[in-house]
């Protein structure tokens, strides 16, 4: 009986090796013999192969553990940069994991005010803020499905605005490749609609904490933070062809400003429609496809793309100043291009912004606006990732009589210690208002720092 049951034991361990799958054996205990198949008098000995290899799953897994550089990153200062959060993985389900990360930019700066009316009174001023504050947190739920979000509270103590409140920033619902393929994808809830191509940039990527101001403006003109809440499809082919098109919530009456830079002035606001619109982008040249939107590449690879946009956000409805009921339709047409080679970056930006009021403390008066920037730099990685950046901007707040114009000049260094992971920099910025904005200067020179984890 001994050598049936060592016989039949070597042929069922012969048969389980070779098949690689959970088998669960039986035993007669009159006979001693083993069987794969239970039968009668057959008594269950125990799923062996499953059991073994899910214990030597998850002992794969927490060997390997949560994980936060980027392996592609230069070797830094510090060291590697960081990827977007730590991400740790579920033992028993690969495809399920969560990340969790923090974004914090410093700001110390000298701030100044000078008008051509010598009546008006100047300003000089010091202050240090934090220009944003972010807790990040994103989880799979699946191969296709994951969430992201974040809470934030920027521009703590900026000038006299003291702690402020936490709020949602990104919260959006990303099903990637549902019909395993790249040119179908969606996202919903609050996720940013490409208006511009440095406003859908991660705040982390940019050369400049504080985007331009006609950037910061279309951010604003179609739909709230432009992240309203919103259901968004994209997708890309071979990364030569980008696109998205969206729709959803409208603007915010609370960030709606007038040509002059005014808050909005008047009763009744609503907005009946719905925004929608949608993006194109181009990368022509073989081996010089965009992969990814930012404005930081340390020298690595290259890149070039040119993209256009058009987004309307109608039926804007509130009654003025004047009492008179008004009805308006905010349309936007954004041009973009961008390129790179190894250490040298260049990026510029067009808007026409369309329904555009006047001044909100008067009779209401409709027209259009449009403006420009452009930006560069240059990583010496020599110098251990030192970075000269420049930034010229021009904006025709109104496209009529008068003075209206707004031009932004900033330059700067950054120095990436661990990538954007750890950075500082030292930037100028001399921003000129006309006659009809207001008719001053402000010169900014800040001490910028960034935490990012």
């Amino acid at each position: 009986m001994k050598r049936t049951l060592i016989s039949s034991l070597a042929a069922v361990t012969l048969s389980t090796a070779a098949s690689a799958e959970s088998t669960t054996l039986y035993t007669d205990p009159a006979t001693g013999q083993v069987f794969t198949q239970p039968g009668e008098n057959r008594v269950k000995m125990g799923e062996f192969v499953e059991a073994e290899s899910a214990e030597a799953a998850a002992k794969t897994a927490s060997t390997k553990g949560p994980t936060v550089e980027n392996a592609d990153s230069p070797e830094f200062l510090l060291g590697k940069e960081t990827a977007p959060n730590m991400k740790f993985r579920a033992f028993d389900n690969p495809d399920m994991w969560i990340k969790l990360g923090v974004r914090l930019q410093g700001t110390f700066e000298n701030y100044q005010r000078d008008y051509e009316d010598s009546a008006e009174k100047d300003t000089d001023n010091w202050d240090a803020y934090l220009r944003r504050t972010r807790f990040e947190a994103a989880v799979g739920f699946s191969k296709h499905v994951s969430f992201t979000m974040d809470i934030r509270n920027d521009k703590v103590n900026y000038q006299d605005k003291g702690e402020q409140t936490f709020n949602v920033g990104d919260a959006y619902l990303k099903i990637s490749k549902p019909f395993d393929t790249s040119l179908v994808n969606f996202r919903l809830y609050r996720g940013k609609i490409d208006v511009s191509r440095t406003e859908t940039v991660k705040s982390a990527y940019v050369l400049h904490y504080d985007r331009p101001h006609v950037a910061d403006e279309a951010a604003q003109y179609i739909s709230h933070n432009r992240r309203g809440t919103n259901v968004k499809m994209y997708g890309d082919w071979e990364k030569k062809i980008h696109y998205e098109v969206a729709v959803g919530d409208g603007v915010h009456s609370g960030k709606l400003t007038d040509a002059k830079g005014g808050s909005f002035e008047g009763d009744d606001f609503n907005q009946k429609s719905f925004f929608y619109g949608g993006k194109i982008v181009l990368s022509p040249f073989d081996g010089w496809e965009e992969t990814k939107r930012t404005e930081s590449y340390f020298g690595k690879g290259k890149h070039f793309e040119i993209g256009a946009s058009y987004w309307k956000s109608p039926d804007i409805t509130y009654t003025d100043v004047t009492d008179v009921a008004r009805n308006i339709d905010h349309e936007l047409i954004n041009l973009e291009m961008s390129a790179h080679y190894k250490g040298a970056f260049v990026q510029a930006e067009w808007f026409q912004f369309d329904g555009v009021v006047n001044d909100f403390e008067v009779a209401t008066e409709t027209g259009k606006s449009s403006g420009w920037y452009a930006t560069g730099e240059y990583v010496i990685e020599e110098l251990g990732y030192l970075a000269p950046f420049v930034r010229y901007e021009s904006w025709e707040k109104w496209d009529g009589e008068g003075d209206w114009d707004l031009e932004s000049k900033i330059a700067g260094v950054n120095w990436y210690l661990r990538g954007n992971s750890t950075k500082v920099g030292l930037v100028f910025q001399e921003d000129t208002y006309g006659k009809d904005l207001g008719d001053y200067t402000d010169t900014r020179f800040k001490l910028t720092t960034q935490w990012f984890f």
